[in-house]
């Protein structure tokens, strides 16, 4: 008598918890666990980079409120060209910007004067030489996320041969790198409230630097050997402090330039 095996029961579907947690992961760390599986939706957000949407619009935000006043235009061709140069070549040969050093840089001229200032020419149809300046103080924010996140990944991108920005300095000053550019962060605000070109409403980004102490203590002091309870996106650490600090400068950013927009400051 033949031998009757059991029917293969195909794996089950990842449960509605578990694929929520992949978007999370996905939305906040860029990466998704080897251990998951991949469903369309954490793909596309792979694709797409869901990781950056949040700093996208905080940038179109900041160059939209910079010129809430102004007619509307429609020449933005070389802005959009330039940020697709950079965001394609960012990994893809033959430039692959990450792997020389040169990724840091690229993110802060895309999310800072050609998303913000490319906004701005957009909304108005000029674009005062200010504007440039303007679209420092996030360009910076932006540009810690990214340094966090390589410092992350420092051992593993150096075996590979990927020489990001952290690679090439070292591990350390890399932090000590971070640690200054959202210190001057405040700054840069402040100079473009006292030289007249932006309101006192922006101002309003003291407000963050209770927190800038905080991750500024917690750059300080040694990666800690596990995870704290609760904290889901371990190993990566130091990207999710700088983050922590972007979201409520860039937050405060935007909400001071709205009270700019509001009152007219």
């Amino acid at each position: 008598m033949a031998r009757v095996l059991p029917e293969r029961t195909p794996p089950a579907a990842p449960a509605l918890t578990g694929l929520l947690d992949n978007w999370r992961q996905i939305v906040a760390t860029g990466n998704l666990p080897r251990d998951r599986a991949i469903d369309p939706v954490s793909r596309w957000l792979l694709i797409t980079r869901a990781c950056v949407f949040s700093m996208t619009l905080t940038s179109a935000l900041i160059g939209g409120l910079l010129a809430a006043a102004t007619a509307p235009a429609v020449a933005w061709r070389y802005f959009a060209l330039a940020g697709l140069f950079v965001s394609v070549f960012y990994v893809a040969p033959p430039l692959k910007l990450k792997h020389h050093g040169l990724g840091e840089p690229g993110v802060f001229l895309v999310w800072g004067p050609l998303m913000v200032c490319g906004t701005y020419y957009v909304t108005a149809g000029t674009l005062p030489g200010w504007v440039w300046l303007a679209s420092v103080p996030y360009a910076i924010a932006v540009t810690t996320v990214l340094i966090g996140k390589h410092v992350d990944k420092y051992e593993q991108d150096r075996a590979r041969g990927i020489h990001t920005l952290p690679v090439l300095l070292g591990r350390e000053p890399s932090l000590r790198l971070n640690q200054a550019l959202m210190i001057g962060f405040y700054p840069v605000v402040l100079a473009l409230v006292v030289s007249g070109h932006i309101g006192v409403g922006v101002l309003l980004v003291a407000a963050a630097i209770p927190r800038l102490r905080q991750v500024l203590r917690a750059y300080g002091q040694p990666k800690p050997a596990a995870p704290p309870p609760g904290y889901r996106i371990w190993p990566l650490w130091y990207v999710s402090l700088a983050f922590y600090h972007n979201k409520l400068a860039g937050g405060l950013f935007v909400l001071g330039l709205a009270v700019n927009a509001a009152l007219g400051l």
